[in-house]
């Protein structure tokens, strides 16, 4: 069992974001579904308050407060991504029903978490011995919107 938990607030739609990010990640699933035994100053007493659920094997919380809590950039979820067919898998399924792109492979998705669809590549460019190439790297990935590993891999190299 983890130790750390994130917990993602929703005025009252914590099942159905959870069963949304569980259809769009692989090895996913709700672990238990809690109703309020109480009256809270969210949810009524037999509804949904709490949503435990793992994306890829890591514990969420989805919590229904009861009224709207906007996400920032200040916290977002990074999904490091092996190859091109990652990126565009989870780009696409995060964005599903109205999520908006932004800048540098970030999106926000139908229920305002910020998402960061990243490949790993990305950061061997960046770590690698070649500073210039880099740069390179860098300055392309602040112009995109959705990276692209073979237009990173070109910039790199000068191309």
């Amino acid at each position: 069992m983890s130790r750390f938990v994130t917990c993602l607030w929703f005025a009252t739609q914590a099942e159905e974001a959870a069963r949304f990010y569980c259809s769009v990640f692989r090895d996913s699933r709700i672990i238990t579904v809690d109703t309020a035994p109480v009256d809270t100053p969210g949810p009524k007493a037999g509804e949904v308050v709490t949503v435990e659920f793992e994306l890829d094997g890591r514990p969420f919380l989805g919590l229904n407060g009861g009224s709207d809590v906007e996400y920032t950039d200040a916290i977002s979820l990074e999904v490091r991504c092996a190859d091109q067919t990652e990126i565009d898998h989870y780009w696409h399924g995060l964005l599903a029903e109205g999520g908006r792109e932004m800048q540098c492979g970030w999106l926000i998705d139908r229920y305002g978490v910020r998402w960061q669809i990243t490949p790993e590549r990305l950061y061997e460019l960046w770590r690698g011995p070649d500073e210039q190439a880099a740069s390179r790297a860098f300055t392309a990935m602040m112009d995109m919107v959705k990276l692209d590993i073979a237009a990173l891999e070109a910039a790199a190299r000068g191309d």
